[in-house]
């Protein structure tokens, strides 16, 4: 019998700044961290004002997660310390395996109205794979598949599979989805989902509603957390939704972390921040 998952936790993003001087807004990180396994960390650095992100994130380091991020206005100019740079616009996803170690910096810039918006998660990665050999997977908007549903629903395939649609971003050690999916007014979208695995949303426009009872609307930059189940409801009132869907095959190992790097123990934390400071960080592609 299949069964609707429940809303565990709600929480609404914070501001916060990162980088060289960025104002955005932090779903969730550090202190949430054992609730979203195998997520760590999801940022919303939407806005307007260039002062608050021009100066981006300049040359730092990370070890021992992935790094996804999704525009959708302005772009991000990136460079990293094996060669590899590009530009992301609106509508790409930068999918980044920094394994063993990556130096790397991500400088944003507006639109011609000064708008820059995107999203960032952090991904852990299992002890296993932790000093895997670091990889870029650059997507273009133009290689990500649109489902069109019943209602007028729409749905964005990142990573993961929709009525047969298959996301560009596969081969992903925790198994995920990442969906971005708009549901019309008066419009109820049901979501497979599996069972074992962390589920949760970010709304981004408008308002919805994630129970089959339609307990509680809830809207734009709010994290929605969700409790175990095989099938996940999103149903609208008078005003449409628009959120960011995410899950992920939990870890369940020991996390140590500090800034940009996570392991498992400290002891690999501080072999880390010794070879970063020494200048042997980087492990493949010298």
């Amino acid at each position: 019998m299949s069964k609707f998952r429940e809303i565990k936790k709600v929480l609404s993003s914070k501001p916060t700044i990162e980088g060289a001087g960025v104002h955005l807004r932090r779903g969730f990180g550090f202190y949430e961290t054992p609730m979203f396994d195998p997520f760590l960390l999801f940022d919303d650095f939407r806005g307007d004002n260039p002062e608050f992100y021009i100066k981006g994130f300049p040359w730092h380091p990370h070890r021992g997660i992935e790094t996804i991020t999704y525009m959708l206005e302005g772009s991000v100019e990136h460079g990293d310390s094996i060669g590899h740079e590009g530009v992301i616009k609106p509508g790409d996803v930068q999918w980044m395996t920094a394994g063993s170690g990556i130096l790397h910096q991500e400088m944003p810039k507006g639109d011609e109205h000064g708008r820059m918006g995107g999203f960032q998660l952090w991904a852990n990665l299992p002890a296993s794979h932790k000093m895997i050999a670091p990889r870029y997977r650059d997507i273009k908007d133009s290689q990500i598949p649109v489902v069109a549903l019943e209602d007028g629903v729409k749905i964005k395939v990142i990573c993961g599979t929709v009525n047969g649609a298959i996301g560009p971003v596969t081969d992903v050690v925790i198994e995920p989805q990442y969906l971005d999916i708009e549901v019309p007014p008066n419009a109820q979208y049901i979501h497979p989902t599996e069972n074992s695995h962390t589920v949760f949303v970010y709304v981004i426009e408008g308002e919805g509603y994630f129970t089959d009872e339609k307990k509680q609307s809830i809207g734009n930059a709010n994290v929605v957390l969700f409790d175990s189940g095989d099938q996940l409801s999103i149903s609208t009132g008078e005003k449409p939704v628009r959120l960011l869907l995410m899950s992920g095959k939990p870890i369940g190992e020991p996390i140590a972390w500090r800034g940009p790097i996570v392991m498992n123990t400290e002891e690999e934390l501080r072999v880390a921040f010794e070879e970063y400071y020494k200048g042997t960080f980087i492990r493949n592609g010298e």
